[in-house]
């Protein structure tokens, strides 16, 4: 019916305002609080010295008062933000089109037209944060220049790219911490896995080994991505956290790289000078097998096994645990019925 056509368009629209207004809203924060660093730092006398502490207060400021989104790296990215735009104001033509997430992307770029380029294309064609730094990582603008046929590489980054999905930015982190919402996504994990990730975090606790829970899901961030870790713990024994990546379906090697990313970057950006390096447990489960995986980095591995193991849970119990835990959502699945 016509009347229900026209309530969804006016719920549409009123969507995309809502998008719109948050994108440009925090884009506009983040220029303006970039400006205001800018400006004190200026009328500092040791500009280098006084510009690190300007920051690094102004972050303990607003972090007890605003909560997360304001650590010193993201205020040092307001500050490059406002230094790269404060005369040019190509950002407030497409801030209610792409995401600060965007923004970021492009601040890596030292070439302003093709900062420009990057800015305008991912506006006018929605394209995700994925396909935007796919375009700047594989060179797209410079090899657009140079090639002779320019079709060729207009559709091969066609076919490669994904559009932006505007609503996604309910779900973006930076969006959330913005809002001084929740920014865990614990709500749109599967039944099983947090079932799973339950089961192993009151198992690890109780095998009595030095482990201190941390925390779950926990967001680790770099300039241009964010990850969630499933289960992070502390082992005062071994003087080292203990990550756990939890995956529902078949190992990859993509899965085992990027518990080797985990540990690193958690040992770049969490680990103090008197712990020990990161230790990493990879679980995968599949319907009929479960395979337990360690990490460690920057570590002999002889002196991992032999001073490390003993306090960790063997790979046998951790997939004893799972099984045992998937058995019970079975039988408890089947009595529902």
């Amino acid at each position: 019916m016509k009347y229900i056509l026209e309530i969804k368009q006016i719920l549409a629209q009123a969507r995309q305002k809502t998008y719109q207004a948050i994108n440009y809203a925090m884009v506009d924060a983040y220029w303006n609080i970039g400006k205001k660093i800018v400006l004190e730092e200026q009328n500092g006398k040791e500009r280098a010295s006084y510009g690190s502490e300007i920051i690094k207060n102004l972050s303990i400021e607003l972090t007890n008062e605003f909560g997360k989104g304001f650590s010193e790296r993201n205020l040092r990215n307001f500050r490059l933000f406002y230094i790269t735009f404060s005369e040019n104001s190509i950002w407030q033509t497409v801030s209610a089109k792409l995401s600060w997430s965007h923004f970021q992307l492009v601040l890596k770029i030292s070439n302003e037209e093709a900062r420009n380029y990057y800015l305008n294309e991912a506006a006018e064609n929605m394209w995700s944060v994925r396909t935007l730094d796919r375009n700047i990582s594989t060179l797209y603008y410079q090899r657009l220049l140079s090639s002779q046929n320019k079709e060729v590489i207009e559709n091969e980054m066609i076919e490669k790219s994904t559009q932006l999905n505007q609503f996604d930015f309910i779900k973006n982190p930076t969006v959330l911490e913005f809002l001084n919402l929740p920014s865990n996504l614990s709500y749109t994990e599967q039944e099983l896995e947090k079932a799973l990730i339950d089961n192993i975090q009151k198992f690890i606790l109780e095998l009595g080994k030095g482990f201190a829970f941390v925390e779950r899901q926990q967001l680790i961030r770099t300039d241009t991505s964010d990850f969630y870790i499933d289960l992070v713990f502390y082992n005062f024994i071994l003087k080292c956290f203990v990550i756990i990546d939890l995956k529902t379906d078949k190992i990859t090697h993509q899965d085992i790289g990027q518990l080797d990313m985990y540990v690193n970057m958690y040992d770049d950006l969490r680990k103090q000078e008197s712990d020990n390096p990161t230790i990493g447990i990879l679980l995968c489960t599949e319907t009929d097998k479960t395979i337990a995986k360690y990490s460690v980095l920057n570590q002999n591995s002889q002196l991992f096994a032999t001073k490390y193991l003993p306090y960790l849970p063997t790979e046998q119990e951790l997939i004893d645990e799972i099984e045992r835990e998937k058995l019970n959502l079975k039988l408890s699945n089947f009595n529902k019925k």
